[in-house]
């Protein structure tokens, strides 16, 4: 009997966490197609590591040419990603979140206004791509701090909380005129009201609109002039009653953004009103870790949204409508730095005491030999990521403030 064809998968621009969807679909038993949008930008892997990889970025030309594959499910690499990818998935029929709201899960205005549109808590807002008009919104909210961010990047890139009209200014201005992360033009710059509480990560996968949580994490940041830079996250316990009020909202505002199918990355503030999103990315998490979340939530999110699009009776069965279990304390920090220079190396020992205190599970080296380093303002100029996990808070804090002492000894720099 002839041996029957694997299920493929097509990941759009597969690179960054991506590749752990290439991981958990492989497991699976499924070859995966890329889709490079950019043939010149670097992916995850090799060649061999897909079934085909096909360039180009018109949907119409990229449906043809995936439809002799006849792939099961389509899915998005990273956060610029996903516009390209609700239109393949509506293309070729498959399940797709649909191209109608795209633009409001990415562009920061766009989502906002829908949650608005929707009733859904969500901060005041105005855009412009003139700063002197930011500006005037902001004096005319009367209400301050604001914030100041670009309309569709992410790990903070650019965001500023401004105390004043200067600030504002400074801020518009610095965005206009430049790139967010992916190459992508700054032509408009965004104002909003203050979230004033603290903040929250909820991570989900979905399947016909029925979701699993796979965890929720409390923002510890600190603000550093007019940025709020990351610090560690903290795995909050389910039975927490924080927990069913994050995850009743994020639902209310998945909804209104018609976000139906995979996985999504979402941040929330508690505010005095209630939760209210900050953004929500209909991707992976950027600080997944299938290794660490497995050790401390059993499973993780590239794993469940593999198994949703490939075997979705089996995720429905065992995950839709469920929350997580935390099997053990766990902590995720992202170092900070007053430092700048030229990395000229890496400090193995220094890297090897790290490795070695007894709650880190994974330590990642953001620098290599060659690179800047710069001040910390944003998640991307943070120098080392460190994942512990434990049986007490104590056992983390300890460690966390060892690895404080130890960070900016980890390179040498020019």
């Amino acid at each position: 009997m002839a041996q029957q064809p694997r299920p493929v998968a097509v990941i759009v621009d597969s690179w960054t966490c991506s590749h752990f969807l290439l991981d958990a679909l492989t497991a699976l038993d499924v070859d995966v197609v890329q889709v490079k949008p950019d043939p010149d930008q670097a992916a995850f892997g090799t060649p061999m590591t897909y079934l085909d990889t096909v360039t180009g970025d018109d949907p119409a030309a990229l449906a043809d040419a995936l439809a002799g594959y006849s792939p099961v499910a389509v899915l998005a690499g990273q956060e610029p990603d996903v516009p390209l990818a609700d239109a393949l998935s509506e293309r070729l029929g498959l399940p797709s979140n649909g191209t109608a709201l795209s633009s409001a899960r990415r562009n920061k205005y766009d989502m906002a206004a829908a949650l608005a549109h929707a009733g859904v808590r969500c901060a005041e807002q105005f855009k412009s791509d003139r700063a002197a008009d930011v500006v005037a919104w902001a004096e005319a909210a009367g209400r301050w701090p604001v914030v100041v961010k670009p309309l569709a990047s992410a790990a903070t890139d650019n965001v500023a909380i401004c105390a004043d009209p200067d600030q504002v200014l400074q801020a518009a201005e610095t965005i206009l005129g430049t790139e967010m992360l992916w190459g992508e033009p700054n032509s408009e710059v965004l104002v909003q009201s203050y979230l004033d509480g603290i903040e929250y990560v909820v991570d989900t996968v979905s399947w016909e609109g029925r979701r699993y949580t796979c965890g929720v994490w409390e923002y510890r940041k600190r603000q550093v002039g007019v940025h709020n830079i990351y610090d560690y996250e903290v795995l909050v316990a389910a039975d927490d009653p924080r927990v069913p009020e994050l995850v009743d909202y994020v639902d209310s505002a998945l909804r209104a953004l018609d976000i139906r199918y995979g996985p999504t990355h979402a941040e929330v503030i508690i505010t005095a009103d209630g939760p209210a999103l900050v953004e929500v990315g209909a991707r992976l998490a950027g600080n997944l870790s299938p290794t660490f979340h497995d050790h401390c939530l059993g499973t993780n999110q590239a794993a469940l949204t593999a198994l949703a699009y490939i075997r979705p009776a089996e995720f429905c069965d065992r995950y839709a409508g469920r929350c997580y279990t935390a099997l053990r304390q766990a902590w995720v920090c992202n170092t900070p730095t007053d430092l700048a220079g030229t990395v000229r190396g890496v400090h193995a020992d220094v890297v090897a005491e790290i490795e070695a205190l007894p709650t880190v599970r994974e330590l990642i080296v953001k620098l290599r030999p060659g690179w800047r380093m710069r001040p910390t303002v944003d998640l991307l100029s943070s120098t080392l990521k460190a994942f512990l996990a434990a049986d007490s808070a104590e056992e983390l804090r300890r460690d966390y403030q060892r690895i404080a002492e130890l960070k900016d000894r980890v390179y040498q720099l020019d």
